[in-house]
């Protein structure tokens, strides 16, 4: 049995400004969770995220209403 690590990245959009998180989305399909991680920290916790929960998120982000989720 093989263990999957997490594959770290960061959005394109993120500036050298360092409030940045990651995410690993290879574990989408594998596990339906999105690990979220902040990116200064990154041996620090991670949390779990529901791919549906995630999804929202970026769906409110995109359309300008993030409070709303």
């Amino acid at each position: 049995m093989t263990t999957e690590s997490p594959r770290w990245f960061k959005s394109s959009y993120s500036g050298n400004g360092g409030a940045c998180v990651e995410v690993a989305a290879n574990f989408v399909a594998s596990r339906g969770i999105v690990p979220v991680r902040d990116s200064k920290v990154p041996a620090g916790p991670a949390l779990a995220v529901s791919v549906s929960a995630f999804a929202a998120f970026v769906g409110s982000v995109k359309d300008g209403t993030p409070g709303a989720v």
